[in-house]
């Protein structure tokens, strides 16, 4: 497998490990709650992504269905497109931290590389199995995006690189060849994911109609035959036609779609058939492509069993009758063969590489869009339209999936999950990260207008009932010498010790024993521990707990029990911070 270098990778492809844990402080005031008084599992956080990524961990690993970014593209120019810049004081700052002073000489892919790197070897860990990835990237780091994903996803998990029609009418200005697309990279957790089928339209099913009043419904006129005639010799045989009596073999290199069986039942429903050895190999042969030696002996035509005369009229009358068998003759009865396929039974579109902005929006949209939200202005210079991340959502997110944009900008992607959501009464739930100050200002703010309603008169837009608690990166759990922050409070630490050891929702239980953390296969566990004091796992302390559970695991600064009595009792004592996992 191909791989990429450039300066500075040595010292961020492990970076992501050695970023401190952070505590998410929620700020009540700047979130909202739906009409139940809940913020609907929805957060936004304001704050450096990769620190923010880092700090969902403990709850989140392995459980993000679909993961949609759009990071800053690296123009070439002066700066990054989008909200970061190459001479950003906090990116020079980060990359002097992790890199060295060797940092202030890269280029702006090298630097753009670095940036990416870590942050997507997060993203890869908060997906589920069954998750995927979509990337929104233009072509100036398609490629290098390409290398890196494939080495941190691993190539087998490449989906698709689809191609967004972002304008819907070319500059005049351009140079060289004009840009009409950008591109969307697809990563799957796992190799052989696949996407969600696009819902059905309503010009897609006025093509089936019913001519003969068919009990199933409308139908579309399909082929009979399906390709691999060779691989399928068992059904490739000869057919008499019931109006004209000439043999039907499938075409070249295909094979009836149906087992002779029940082919046979279906020409019954024209004229009476039967099985017949017509030692057609030569013809039989013809049709696969295969030498005399190699065609299969034996195998039965389906002839008819009365007079073509009688067939022809039998077959007549059912002709004019209407309600013709599932394989049918075009022409009224002087035609071909064909089959028919019911609506009933036809599922969504499969999703292609091409995405026209005549089904998912273009930049000139997306502007438009955030214009109504803002009262006219366009606080945000590149944002995406809410049907491109609609699409996303369609084609990899379940009603209930939980959806990651860790470049959350304008918050287009909580405006399409909660639009979905309102369409088809889905309980998706949205997750943005945004470390610029218009995190409040312009990505939350649109989540609430959103929620709220916006717009006046003939342009009102509804408010969808939904909420969402807004999150400020709060201090480091850990600090360098490995003991606890002062600031954290015991509530942070609780959290992070049941996620890292049971990877389960966290409820708070300390109405029942200030100390308890929760019941988890059979395992119970506690936390002793208080900010600025010394706890000890005593007797006392043991006798006083509500659950016991094999084993039980208790937390604190330290023991005052011999090991072998806790071994007797089914305790297990974790000293903190010594034994606290890090993530």
């Amino acid at each position: 497998m191909p791989t990429l270098n450039w300066m500075g990778k040595e010292k961020v492809v492990n970076h992501h490990r050695d970023v401190p844990y952070r505590v998410l402080e929620r700020v009540p005031e700047k979130g909202v709650l739906d009409s139940h008084g809940s913020d609907c599992g929805n957060m936004v956080i304001h704050g450096d992504n990769l620190e923010a990524l880092k700090a969902l961990l403990p709850e989140y690993e392995g459980k993000v269905d679909c993961v949609y970014i759009d990071p800053p593209y690296n123009t070439g120019n002066e700066g990054w497109v989008y909200n970061d810049n190459v001479n950003d004081p906090r990116i020079r700052k980060w990359l002097g931290q992790v890199v060295g002073k060797e940092g202030e000489d890269f280029s702006r892919h090298d630097k753009w590389l670095c940036m990416m790197y870590p942050r997507l070897q997060l993203l890869r860990k908060l997906l589920a199995p069954t998750g995927a990835i979509f990337i929104s990237i233009d072509d100036t780091e398609l490629a290098n995006l390409k290398l890196i994903c494939d080495e941190i996803f691993a190539p087998l998990c490449f989906v698709g690189d689809i191609s967004w029609q972002r304008t819907y009418s070319m500059r005049n200005d351009s140079k060289g060849i004009p840009t009409e697309v950008e591109h969307i990279l697809v990563y799957g957790k796992s190799a052989g994911w696949q996407p969600n089928k696009l819902p059905r339209t309503a010009d897609m099913d006025a093509k089936y109609k019913n001519p003969d009043n068919d009990p199933n419904g409308p139908w579309q006129n399909t082929s009979a035959f399906a390709p691999g005639g060779a691989s399928h010799q068992g059904m490739v045989y000869a057919v008499q036609h019931p109006f004209t009596g000439k043999m039907i073999y499938p075409t070249q290199d295909a094979h009836w779609r149906f087992q002779q069986q029940s082919l046979l039942e279906i020409m019954n429903g024209w004229a009476p058939y039967e099985l017949c050895n017509l030692h057609d190999e030569a013809e039989r042969g013809l049709v696969c492509n295969l030498r005399p030696g190699e065609v299969r002996q034996d195998v039965l035509g389906l002839v008819l069993s009365v007079p073509l005369e009688e067939a022809r009229r039998l077959a007549s009358s059912v002709m004019e009758r209407g309600q013709w068998p599932r394989l049918f003759f075009t022409r009224g009865g002087n035609g071909g063969v064909r089959r028919k396929t019911y609506l009933s039974n036809v599922e969504g579109l499969p999703p292609t590489n091409w995405w026209p902005h005549s089904e998912v929006g273009h930049t000139d949209e997306a502007k438009k869009e955030l214009k109504s939200v803002f009262d006219g202005k366009i606080p945000f210079d590149t944002p995406k339209p809410t049907r491109l991340i609609e699409r996303v959502l369609q084609v990899a997110a379940g009603d209930d999936a939980l959806v990651l944009d860790s470049f959350a900008g304008s918050g287009t992607t909580a405006h399409a999950t909660l639009r979905l959501n309102a369409e088809d009464g889905g309980s998706r739930r949205f997750i943005l990260v945004e470390l610029d100050d218009y995190a409040d200002t312009v990505t939350s703010e649109r989540v609430r207008r959103v929620i709220h309603g916006y717009g006046e008169g003939k342009s009102a837009v509804a408010g969808i009932d939904s909420g969402f608690s807004y999150y400020e990166l709060g201090p480091a759990l850990f600090r360098a010498d490995g003991s606890i922050d002062p600031a954290v409070t015991r509530g942070d630490l609780a959290r992070y010790v049941w996620a890292t050891e049971t990877r389960a929702p966290y409820e708070d239980l300390t109405d029942e024993h200030p100390y308890l953390l929760g019941e988890r296969a059979q395992a119970v566990y506690y936390l002793a521990w208080e900010p600025g004091e010394e706890t000890a796992l005593t007797y006392d302390l043991l006798r006083g707990l509500p659950r016991k559970g094999a084993p039980t695991v208790i937390y604190a600064d330290r023991c005052a029990i011999a090991p072998e009595r806790l071994d007797e009792m089914g305790v297990v004592f974790k000293r903190v911070p010594d034994q606290i996992a890090r993530i």
